[in-house]
């Protein structure tokens, strides 16, 4: 994949957020804290499944010319299998 060093990053940040996570749940912060959080991890790892479909799918294009249409359906699935798990 072109852009690992992008999406590492980025789940290191995750990562960092995680432990902040843990370290809100052991100071026994306030529950609403704790869940704008949780929600913030939430919406960073969507982004990075997006970020990777988005880029799945430019690759199935780029290198699949010859059989467009079979490109198309096998980005569609890929993507509709992420999607079940986004709320």
């Amino acid at each position: 994949m072109k852009e690992s060093s992008s999406i590492s990053n980025r789940l290191k940040r995750i990562e960092g957020q995680v432990k902040g996570l843990q370290n809100m749940l052991n100071d026994e912060r306030p529950c609403n804290e704790i869940l704008t959080q949780l929600a913030a991890i939430r919406s960073a790892l969507d982004k990075v499944g997006i970020h990777l479909i988005s880029e799945r799918m430019r690759e199935c294009l780029e290198t699949e010319e010859k059989d467009c249409e079979e490109a198309i359906k096998s980005a569609i699935e890929v993507f509709l299998k992420y999607a079940r798990y986004i709320k």
